[in-house]
C-alpha cells in the first residue's frame, strides 16, 4: 500500500489507522477529509436513525445495504459487491473526489466500516482510513456530536478504476485449503454448525479454519496492536509468503479480517464476497461440521 503524502496525520503503527484524537486535528485544517458514518449490524437494519440521533460533525451517512452491496440473490448472496457503476454514483453522492481523504467510522469496532474502506481500495482509491474506536473514541474525546440529517455537500467525481483488491469465486474458495489458508471469521458457534440463524445451512467450507474476527479488538473496540495481530495469523498459519482466502457470512465481516491484515503489515488476503450465504444456497456444496476445519 502506498501513502498519500496528504496521510501524514495518519497512525503511526498502521497507514490504515487514525485515532480520534488525529481526526480532530485533522478536521481543522483545510482540506478536511470526506468523513463517513457506515453504522449497520447483524440484525438492526436502523442505522440511519443512529446516525440522526448523533453523528461526528460534517459526516455523510452511507448505508450498507443499498450503497455498498448489490441485491440480495440466491445466486451471488446476501450482500454481493455493488455494481461498479452504481459504487462510483453513491461515493459521488457523498462528496467523494478522486484527490479526497476518506476517514471511515461505524460504532461496532469498525465490522462494518471495513467494508466501505475495502470497497473504495478495490475501486483504486488509496487514502482510506478507518476511525480506531469510532464513535465511541470520538465520544471519549469529549467531542459533540451533530443530530439530524447532514449538511449538504458538492457532489465528487469520484472514478471507479479497475479492480485494486482480489476476490475469489466459490470453486476457487473449495480449493484454497490446499493452496493456501482459507479462513471463516464468523463466531464459532457458526462456524461449527451449532447455529444458523441467517441463512440456509449451518456449518463451515471444508478445510476453513475459525478466525472470529471480533478476536482482533480489545476490549474498547480498537485493533489489537499490529504485533499481536501479525502473530494471531502467523499462529494460524497466515505469513508473507502463504496466500489467505477470507469469507464470513455474507461479506461483511470478511472485510474488518482484511483490514486486520493491512494493519498487521501483512499483504491482504483475497476476499469471499459471496461467503456462506452464497456457499450454503447451493446445495451441490458440501458443508463441515463441528470444530474441526474438515
Amino acid at each position: 500500500m502506498t501513502t498519500d503524502p496528504a496521510s501524514a496525520t495518519i497512525n503511526q503503527v498502521s497507514p490504515l489507522l487514525v485515532t480520534a484524537r488525529e481526526l480532530i486535528e485533522d478536521v481543522a485544517t483545510l482540506p478536511t477529509p470526506v468523513i463517513i458514518d457506515v453504522r449497520w449490524q447483524l440484525g438492526d437494519p436502523h442505522g440511519r436513525e443512529h446516525y440522526f440521533s448523533g453523528h461526528i460533525p460534517g459526516a455523510q451517512y452511507l448505508d450498507l445495504s443499498s450503497a455498498l452491496a448489490g441485491p440480495r440473490t440466491t445466486r451471488e448472496g446476501r450482500h454481493p459487491l455493488p455494481p461498479r457503476d452504481e459504487f462510483q454514483e453513491a461515493m459521488r453522492r457523498i462528496g467523494i473526489n478522486d484527490d479526497s481523504r476518506v476517514v471511515i467510522y461505524d460504532d461496532s469496532g469498525n465490522m462494518s466500516a471495513a467494508r466501505a474502506w475495502w470497497l473504495l481500495r478495490w475501486a483504486g482509491k488509496e487514502n482510506v482510513s478507518l476511525l480506531d474506536g469510532g464513535l465511541k473514541a470520538w465520544i471519549a474525546e469529549g467531542e459533540d456530536l451533530a443530530v439530524g440529517p447532514g449538511n449538504p455537500i458538492e457532489y465528487g467525481d469520484f472514478t471507479f478504476k479497475f479492480d485494486h483488491m482480489r476476490t475469489v469465486n466459490a470453486d476457487t474458495a473449495a480449493e484454497w485449503p490446499d493452496r493456501g489458508v482459507l479462513i471463516d471469521v464468523r463466531h464459532r458457534d457458526r462456524y461449527a454448525g451449532r447455529t444458523e440463524p441467517m441463512d440456509s445451512r449451518a456449518g463451515h467450507i471444508p478445510g476453513a479454519i475459525n478466525m472470529p474476527t471480533d478476536g482482533f479488538l480489545d476490549e474498547r473496540g480498537r485493533f489489537l496492536p499490529a504485533e499481536e495481530i501479525r502473530r494471531m495469523f502467523a499462529d494460524a498459519g497466515v505469513t508473507e509468503g502463504k496466500d489467505a482466502v477470507v469469507y464470513c457470512g455474507s461479506g461483511i465481516r470478511a472485510c474488518h479480517a482484511l483490514a486486520a491484515m493491512e494493519v498487521a503489515g501483512l499483504d491482504v488476503g483475497g476476499l469471499y464476497p459471496g461467503s456462506w450465504s452464497q456457499w450454503s444456497a447451493d446445495r451441490s456444496r458440501p458443508i463441515a461440521l463441528g470444530e474441526n476445519p474438515r
